[in-house]
């Protein structure tokens, strides 16, 4: 058996560089590069193996220096969301802090169900220069290290002490980051002693591997019973998730509603799982959706789940389906949310399964009834979205966020992508983006966590640079993690971030407002002299000359004219610009007709409370858990079962 002699962590990159995806029958490398920061944990060891890829084999595991843990993790979940969790990225850190750093993004990933590696270093495996720097030392056990908070939020967790468990725990590592019912962060843990240690390696340890993502397809009786259902049914409605997407799924969905004429609404995920001017596309569903998907949801006598979590959000804290009989049927490849809402499973991959649906309803169509009211419901909302993005131009000053949306959708080409994350924006978006492309709408609204923006912004340009990139971002979201701006100028890589600037937390301040609590912590303020709160005035807070700091071009805009004017100029532009944009905190969007589950003080001296917990407890008369058992499966004469 021919062997090299290699260190823990020159091996592992090399057999990074060696593992290869498929589907289909396209191959790609699994992982595009490796992110990086380096520290005393890693910078001898696989900062080390980095560089002498570099240098003898450029294209094998190309490094990229990030400048925020979390902020890399973000940086290769969308890459791995735009390229539908075929390929990531790897990310290295350094023990301690910079480990932990990453927790957050580990999960985001795994909430999301996308695919990232995590190689955070770790604490001496020997112990012999025990307590190190950044160690946790705990009276009750040894062998705990910072790193087992990465457990909880892992898809796959292992920890190689020695050598010989590197080729395996790799192994496992490359099944769950391929399988798409599972996948999510793998975390595999480095101690700084091991990443070092040289052994003797296989070759074939290092030869091409290539990794078959799956297509399960569904199995005949749930199939069948699954058709039956849907081919019953007078309202049914799709719910489209992310799962559509990630499948490639959309002209399978797109042929299956044309020839059924059932709607579809869209989760934050599956959003461009149709175009918007599909006719059987209803939009956004849920606690940010549109008042076309929530009514039609409303009377839906089947509900017909794809790719999909059934998150509160998308479910409006189950009040969105009212009808007394709901059915749901669910197709995913995870069996865990195929059995959610207690429907009829079709454990199985998207596109195959609607594929072999539509053979099955050959001939089914609602009623003619059915498709006007879609029709009619559609067109009331796109009304609304047009009075949403051309407000009366007479009402005079400041523009309002949906103003700003409607200008950057409109003025965007339909390939282009939308990026946001966290507070109001990610709702509005939902709500009032008009999809035009499968790949246009990029939402994180699984974790919704402040600060993905521009990092989730630099993973979606280097999966395809050849779109422009909108960063929507808001002044708290822009506060927590700006920093890749940097790394996007060091890259070469092209970004337009709109930041919208309202003077705090306009997300978490409307919804505090609406349940009594009068947007208490919300504002950037100085604090009162007077009254000792945080109700001065406000900070002087230049986020423009901040952006400007870290080598990006700034526009700033006071109105409409204006952002039609920046938007174009960052459009014609080959580098990063920013456009800062002052909105109106106070102006909301067009309401959903929709609820979301936030708890308010069941008792309170403020009578803000008391009247927003009698609204709470009014829609709480309406929540419901889906509990009717699905029908059973038909058996043939030689199933039946023994009395």
């Amino acid at each position: 058996m021919q062997t090299i002699r290699l260190t823990v962590a020159q091996a592992m990159v090399a057999f990074l560089a060696a593992q290869f995806s498929e589907r289909d029958g396209v191959e790609q490398r699994l992982f595009a590069g490796c992110f990086g920061i380096f520290g005393h944990g890693n910078v001898a060891g696989f900062g080390q193996a980095l560089l002498q890829a570099e240098l003898e084999r450029p294209d094998a595991l190309p490094y990229v220096l990030g400048r925020n843990e979390q902020a890399m993790v973000h940086s290769a979940v969308a890459y791995a969301r735009m390229k539908d969790r075929l390929q990531t990225y790897a990310v290295s850190t350094s023990v301690g802090p910079g480990a932990t750093n990453m927790v957050t993004g580990a999960a985001l990933a795994t909430i999301n169900r996308l695919p990232v590696l995590l190689l955070p270093a770790d604490t001496f495996a020997d112990r012999t220069a025990s307590p190190l720097l950044q160690e946790l030392e705990l009276a009750g056990a040894g062998d705990i290290t910072v790193n087992y908070c990465f457990r909880p939020v892992s898809a796959y967790f292992d920890r190689i002490w020695r050598p010989e468990q590197m080729p395996p725990a790799m192994v496992a590592a490359m099944r769950v980051l391929t399988d798409p019912a599972t996948t999510g962060a793998v975390t595999i843990c480095l101690p700084q002693d091991v990443q070092a240690q040289a052994t003797d390696w296989p070759t074939a340890l290092f030869e091409k591997r290539v990794w078959h993502v799956a297509r399960p397809v569904p199995e005949a009786v749930a199939l069948e019973q699954a058709a039956a259902i849907i081919g019953s049914a007078e309202r049914p409605v799709v719910i489209a998730g992310g799962g559509v997407v990630y499948s490639g799924a959309q002209d399978a969905l797109a042929r299956f509603c044309s020839a059924t004429h059932i709607p579809v609404g869209q989760t934050q995920a599956g959003k461009g799982s149709l175009t918007y001017d599909h006719p059987q596309c209803l939009g956004a569903i849920g606690s940010t959706g549109t008042t076309a998907a929530n009514a039609i949801a409303r009377d839906a006598d089947v509900v017909i789940g794809i790719g999909t979590r059934y998150t509160d959000f998308t479910t409006a804290s189950r009040t969105a389906f009212a009808y007394e009989q709901v059915r749901f049927v669910n197709i995913n490849v995870a069996s865990l949310d195929a059995v959610k809402q207690s429907g009829t499973s079709v454990v199985a991959d998207a596109r195959a399964s609607l594929d072999a649906l539509a053979a099955l309803l050959d001939g089914y169509r609602v009623r003619e009834e059915y498709t006007s009211e879609v029709a009619s419901l559609r067109a009331t909302w796109d009304a609304t979205v047009d009075r949403a993005y051309h407000p009366d131009a007479d009402a005079g000053g400041l523009l309002t966020q949906s103003e700003v949306i409607g200008m950057v959708n409109e003025l965007s080409d339909p390939r282009d992508v939308v990026v946001c994350a966290a507070g109001s924006m990610p709702g509005d978006l939902h709500k009032l983006w008009r999809t035009r492309d499968a790949k246009g709408y990029h939402v994180e609204y699984g974790y919704s966590c402040m600060g993905y923006e521009i990092a989730g912004g630099l993973g979606v340009k280097m999966a395809c640079p050849d779109r422009d990139v909108f960063v929507m971002v808001g002044d708290g979201s822009y506060l927590m993690m700006a920093t890749e701006l940097v790394t996007a100028v060091q890259e070469g890589l092209k970004l337009i971030v709109i930041l919208v600037q309202n003077h705090g937390f306009a997300s978490i301040g409307a919804l505090s407002q609406e349940l009594g609590s009068q947007r208490f912590g919300t504002r950037y303020r100085f604090r009162s002299a007077e009254s000792g709160r945080l109700d001065g005035d406000r900070l002087p807070v230049d986020l423009a000359a901040n952006a400007a700091s870290l080598g990006v071009d700034v526009i700033s805009v006071t109105n409409a004219e204006g952002l039609a004017d920046a938007i174009g100029t960052a459009k014609a532009a080959t580098a990063t610009t920013l456009i800062h944009v002052e909105t109106d905190p106070l102006v909301g969007s067009p309401a959903p007709g929709s609820w979301w589950d936030v708890p308010v003080s069941e008792v309170s001296t403020l009578q803000s409370t008391q009247d927003a917990r009698r609204t709470y407890d009014a829609h709480k008369a309406t929540q419901r858990i889906h509990v009717t058992p699905p029908e059973p499966y038909p058996l043939s004469s030689d199933q039946e079962p023994t009395p």
